[in-house]
C-alpha cells in the first residue's frame, strides 16, 4: 500500500515534540488524513496543517483515549521523555503511556502501529531511558499488530549541547574523540517515519548523510560560533566516575538524560545513512540564530 492510496487516517502521537512536528508536515506534504492526540490543543496553530484533526487527550491517562481511533489504520507514536518532569517517570511516558495507546489501538482495529525507540536499543537496556522504550518495544511485538521499529541515530537538536559549549569558547569531550556517528535532521527522519507506513521492514535503523566523530562535530560547533578550535579531551576514567557518582548518589530523574549521553559518547553509532540535511548547516543557522537574538 502506497501513501497516497491510504484511505483510512494516521493517527500522531507526539506532534509537539522535535521529531512529531516534523512528522505532521510529512503527513501533510503528502497529504494524508492525520488524527494528531494533543494535551493543549492551543499548540495546533504552531503545526500549520489543514488535512489533520486535532484530539484533546493526555496520553498518560488512557480515559482520555476513548473513541479516539476510530477510523484508523496506522499509528506513529514519537511519545517520550529525555528529562523526567511533571512527576512523571520514563516508565510512566515511554512505556506506560505508549502502552495505554496501543492498548486503545488493538481494541479499534487499528492494523499497524510504528514506534520511534533509539539505536541499538537492546544493547542499552541497562541505561533507565532505554530500559523504559525497550519494554514497550517488547509488547509491540507480541501484540499481533504490524509493526514498524525506527531506530534513529542522534537527532540534530541533540547537537545543541556541542554548540552550548562552543559558545563558550571550549568543547569538552571524552576519549580521543574519534568515535563516529551520523546524527539526523527531524525533517529526513519524519520521510522514513512517514515511509515506514507501507513499509515490510519490521526495524528501520537510520542515521543522517554524513558520517562524523566527535571531534568533527566540535570543530563545527566551534566554528559556526565563530570561535578557535578548543577541543579538551578527557579520560574515560572522569566520564566512568561521573557515570558512577550520579548512579549512586542522585535520583534517574537527575542522572538518566546524563547517563544517556556519557555511555553513548563511548562507543561508535553509525546506521544506515538517509536524508539530505547537513549538520555544518544546522550549527550555522542555529548560530546566527543566537546571535541575531542578542542584537534585539
Amino acid at each position: 500500500m502506497k501513501n497516497n492510496e491510504i484511505k483510512e487516517a494516521v493517527l500522531l502521537a507526539g506532534a509537539t515534540g522535535y521529531l512529531g512536528g516534523y512528522i505532521a508536515k510529512e503527513l501533510e506534504a503528502r497529504r494524508i488524513r492525520v488524527k494528531i492526540l494533543m494535551r493543549d490543543s492551543r499548540k495546533a496553530a504552531l503545526l500549520n496543517t489543514v488535512n489533520s484533526t486535532v484530539l484533546n487527550a493526555e496520553v498518560t491517562k488512557p480515559e482520555t483515549l476513548k473513541g479516539l481511533f476510530k477510523g484508523v489504520h496506522t499509528v506513529i507514536s514519537t511519545i517520550g521523555i529525555t528529562r523526567q518532569k511533571d512527576g512523571l517517570t520514563y516508565m510512566d511516558v515511554d512505556y506506560r503511556a505508549n502502552m495505554n495507546i496501543l492498548e486503545k489501538a488493538k481494541r479499534a482495529g487499528v492494523k499497524k502501529m510504528i514506534y520511534v525507540s533509539v539505536i541499538n536499543g537492546p544493547l542499552h537496556r541497562n541505561l533507565k531511558m532505554v530500559e523504559a522504550k525497550e519494554a514497550f518495544v517488547d509488547k509491540l511485538k507480541s501484540s499481533g499488530l504490524d509493526y514498524v521499529i525506527i531506530r534513529p541515530n542522534g537527532f540534530f537538536s541533540d547537537m545543541r549541547d556541542f554548540l552550548q559549549m562552543a559558545k563558550g569558547g571550549r568543547v569538552f569531550l571524552f576519549g580521543n574523540g574519534k568515535k563516529k556517528f551520523n546524527p539526523i535532521h527531524g525533517a529526513d527522519l519524519a520521510q522514513v517515519c512517514v515511509d515506514a507506513i507501507s513499509s515490510r521492514k519490521k526495524v528501520i535503523s537510520v542515521g543522517g548523510p554524513d558520517i562524523l566523530t566527535h571531534n568533527e562535530v566540535a570543530e563545527m560547533a566551534l566554528l559556526a560560533s565563530g570561535k578557535p578550535i578548543n577541543i579538551i579531551h578527557l579520560p574515560h576514567w572522569i566520564r566512568k566516575m561521573t557515570l558512577w557518582t550520579l548512579r549512586t548518589f542522585t535520583s534517574s530523574k537527575t542522572y538518566g538524560p546524563i547517563e544517556f549521553f556519557l555511555s553513548l559518547m563511548a562507543e561508535d553509532a553509525i546506521a544506515p545513512r538517509y536524508g539530505s540535511h547537513r549538520l555544518s548547516v544546522f550549527f550555522q543557522k542555529e548560530a546566527d540564530s543566537i546571535k541575531k537574538a542578542k542584537q534585539l
